[in-house]
């Protein structure tokens, strides 16, 4: 029998959940950055994902065989939102400033619910671009109210010498907000015909395949040994954080919410990576940071608001993505 879908406000809190632990493992991950070069991280993160849920491979008795459009559409799953994603943020973020990055990156609610619209013809509401507004600003202040921005006045040489590259950098950051928001578009399709633990182990899959020749080559002469051991079981946290639970759980909402509904709860990672600063590296918010994460918040009880109408549409209906 096919999977009957859920109360909207577990999807909600799957959603939530799901972003609330992306900024957290994003905030705790920093040593891991440190101690590993970014591509080996990737590709140890993937490994140990895909030995966490190999169960998770095997197709269920209901479910219908994989069309070529489901597996393409897998495999840009993986290759936009893991691979492509990556490479973009991080390249993106050496290249201009964390500032100008968390503004860009504010984009992504919008650029979802336009991406919906676009390609799974999903009616949007006046109170839905209202949460999208909400989300985009909030994120948006969040990001020039951060007390780092005397970090970078301190390194004003650095930003001197780069500032030369810095379009590229904002024009890699666009790259980014766009594969995350075909993340969340590819991922609603994906939801119609395959269970969220089964997108989450296939794109995992795909993305260690597209991460092991790099992995390989940053492994290669690698002083493993220096690695502490509190920074391998970062690494056991971080890689089912980022491979597991948050995937499973952003799937899980998608198949009962609109993507266009679902790209509001981004604001949740700027929100949980600052409470995790204030409670557990002893950081401290500003008047303008609280009043920035109120207005993003605003914009998830708008897009959770009950409606009048229905405003979802069923995966079968949505327009088929190349």
């Amino acid at each position: 029998m096919p999977h009957r879908p859920a109360s909207p406000w577990i999807a909600y809190a799957c959603l939530a959940l799901s972003m609330s632990l992306v900024g957290s493992y994003v905030a705790l991950s920093k040593p891991l950055v440190a101690a590993l070069p970014v591509f080996l991280l990737a590709w140890l993160r993937f490994g140990i994902g895909g030995l966490a849920m190999a169960h998770w491979l095997k197709k269920p008795a209901h479910e219908a065989p994989m069309s070529s459009q489901t597996r393409r559409l897998l495999f840009l799953e993986s290759f936009l939102g893991n691979f492509l994603f990556s490479i973009c943020m991080l390249f993106g973020v050496s290249l201009t400033s964390a500032v100008a990055a968390g503004v860009i990156m504010a984009a992504i609610p919008a650029t979802v619910a336009l991406l919906s619209w676009l390609f799974l013809r999903e009616r949007i509401s006046g109170r839905v671009w209202a949460a999208v507004a909400c989300a985009v600003l909030g994120i948006a202040l969040v990001s020039l109210s951060k007390n780092e921005l005397s970090m970078h006045m301190d390194s004003a040489q650095e930003a001197d010498l780069s500032s030369k590259n810095a379009w590229l950098g904002n024009l890699l950051l666009v790259g980014a907000v766009l594969c995350e928001a075909a993340y969340a578009v590819i991922g609603k399709k994906l939801t119609g015909v395959l269970g969220p633990k089964r997108i989450t182990a296939l794109i995992n899959l795909w993305g260690f395949a597209l991460v092991t020749p790099l992995g390989l080559w940053m492994a290669w002469g690698f002083d493993f040994a220096g690695v502490a051991p509190a920074s391998w079981l970062l690494l056991v946290f971080y890689a089912l954080a980022a491979s597991v639970w948050t995937v499973w759980l952003w799937m899980t909402g998608l198949k009962t919410i609109p993507a266009n509904q679902a790209g509001v709860f981004t604001v949740m990672l700027p929100v949980s990576a600052a409470a995790v600063g204030v409670l557990v590296l002893g950081e401290h918010l500003n008047g303008t940071q609280v009043g920035a994460f109120a207005i993003a918040l605003t914009g998830v009880v708008l897009a959770t608001l009950p409606e009048r109408g229905n405003s979802k549409l069923k995966p079968e209906q949505a327009a088929p993505l190349p």
